[in-house]
């Protein structure tokens, strides 16, 4: 047995033995590690001063999630130890850079392929790491025996969605992007007319051509889904699963979708009755700042400061764009605080300062930051939203290209490509969002919209988390669309059967008239 299994064992010896309070729930939780972390930790904290219990299932190679959690109970074991390095996603990040030299309608395929065998890689691990949780009897004996009430996962990564499952836990996902793409597409109608796919690059404004490459997407999805991640877990399924199981109709078991959008953000579409919107709730007030970048704040004056940072899953630029930015912003009358990994560029000015962290959430709500630049992740953007600050985006990988198409359309930002990046073009494009005043109009107008719900977003998890604690699930939200075979679901039974009855009709209605006619025919030829 692995260190990390003795760990868990332990955990859960532990935590069997904890009487629970009467408004206390225990709480599996399995999240992503990275930027999602962020996302989880904020609710595992509300949570945990409401008195539940929570046992976090991680790697033990996390970035992000301690061993020693002061709010959960923490336990390891292998899920994406080999897929999980961030030398990988670095190269990933160049071969992207290299195919958005491609003409537009083509080079969103191209990269959706690179993708495409990122995933193949990663499920076929995560499908190898279930198995063997699945396949220990000694802990999966463990895991009944805590007890559970529910399973809080982010689907991103599957292993919290099968151990649910297999487990028969009330499932919560906290959730925005899962498979290989943007999660309405497993859960709600998804038209394509106007409803964009994930990477396809488009908004809900499309031409023939848009809607053309759009369906096109559509379809490379279902192959990328079923033929490639799907494919992965077929063994695991087909052992200890019942018939016809696929990830699909494990996913769309959860109860409630806690989903990481705000449709001030989001692109209007359709949605379900479990679908409850928490986007921005990992956002909050600005605290003071260290005092080393507080005093460097204030030195700026009246310009102010820039931010930039391009999150924690990528540190590798290609050398000769980190010199265009260090170059054009050692030209503006502002201070930059850059958040950088490995080499500093040569060419940086004065004014900007090169840090290995940032307080990103305190910085961008200081009322010395003018703008932001950003790769486009998604609790980036919501803090921008929240905070009112318009956007230079420099997206690199999955989701960040579509998450600043939507701020772009709104007028609250503007985009530019790494792959054809000069120090003039950046310049150009910073100076424009810090001197036109359209771009923070248009960015408060969507703060103010954001800010404006009747409850916060955090409460609002919160609530529908204790909801199916509570009730033991919420079946009754989840759609019976979930359960129906696919021409059922279209109706192309029925469609099938009223053709058939129309040419039937048809058919019968001009035998009947030829035969009236011959026969009339018939008798006048005998009169002649």
């Amino acid at each position: 047995m692995s260190k990390g299994m003795a760990a868990l064992l332990a955990a859960l010896a532990f935590l069997s033995l904890w009487p629970a309070g009467s408004d206390s729930s225990r709480i599996l939780v399995v999240p992503v590690d990275g930027s999602h972390w962020i996302n989880m930790a904020a609710i595992l904290k509300e949570l945990h001063s409401r008195g539940h219990q929570l046992t976090v299932l991680h790697s033990p190679n996390s970035w992000y999630i301690p061993t020693n959690g002061s709010f959960y109970t923490s336990v390891t074991a292998t899920m994406l130890e080999d897929g999980n390095k961030k030398d990988f996603y670095n190269q990933v990040l160049l071969d992207v850079i290299k195919v958005r030299q491609y003409a537009g309608f083509l080079r969103t395929f191209y990269q959706q392929g690179l993708i495409t065998d990122m995933l193949a890689r990663g499920h076929k691990i995560l499908a190898e790491a279930a198995t063997a949780m699945i396949d220990d009897p000694v802990f999966m004996k463990k895991l009944r025996e805590a007890k559970f009430d529910l399973m809080l996962t982010d689907p991103g990564l599957t292993v919290g969605v099968l151990l649910g499952n297999y487990l028969k836990l009330p499932m919560v996902f906290n959730v925005r992007w899962m498979n290989n793409g943007e999660s309405h597409f497993a859960m709600a109608p998804s038209p394509l007319s106007y409803v964009p796919v994930s990477g396809s690059e488009l908004h809900d404004q499309m031409d023939f051509q848009g809607r053309l490459k759009n369906m096109l997407h559509y379809i490379y999805s279902l192959i990328e889904f079923y033929f490639y991640i799907n494919a992965a877990y077929a063994d695991l399924f087909q052992r200890h699963f019942p018939p016809k199981t696929d990830l699909l109709t494990l996913e769309r078991a959860a109860d409630i979708w806690l989903v990481r959008s705000d449709f001030v953000f989001e692109l209007p579409r359709p949605t379900m009755p479990n679908v409850v919107y928490i986007g921005g709730f990992q956002c909050e007030k600005a605290r003071p700042l260290p005092a080393d970048l507080d005093a460097f704040v204030r030195s700026s004056g009246e310009h102010g400061v820039v931010v930039m940072s391009l999150g924690t899953l990528v540190s590798a630029l290609p050398r000769d764009v980190t010199e265009a930015i260090a170059g054009a912003f050692a030209q503006i009358p502002q201070k930059v605080i850059w958040r950088i990994k490995g080499e500093k560029p040569s060419s940086l000015g004065n004014n900007t300062l090169v840090v290995d962290w940032l307080p990103q959430k305190d910085l961008l709500g200081h009322p010395k930051t003018p703008a932001f630049v950003a790769h486009g992740g998604t609790n980036g953007m919501y803090e921008a939203i929240y905070h009112g600050f318009p956007v230079l985006g420099l997206p690199l990988l999955f989701d960040q290209f579509d998450n600043l198409l939507r701020l772009k359309v709104r007028g609250a930002a503007r985009v530019l490509e790494a792959n054809s990046l000069t120090k003039e073009g950046f310049l150009e494009a910073l100076r424009d969002i810090l001197d036109n005043p359209t771009y923070r109009d248009n960015m408060r107008r969507l703060s103010r919209l954001h800010h404006d719900r009747p409850m916060p977003p955090l409460e609002t998890a919160i609530f529908w988390i204790e909801y199916v604690t509570r009730h033991k699930g919420a079946s009754h939200l989840r759609p019976v669309a979930y359960s129906l075979p696919w021409y059922s679901y279209f109706c192309l039974d029925v469609v099938l059967f009223i053709t058939a009855v129309v040419v039937a009709f048809v058919w019968a209605s001009v035998a009947f008239c030829k035969a009236i006619c011959c026969r009339r025919f018939g008798r006048k030829m005998k009169r002649e």
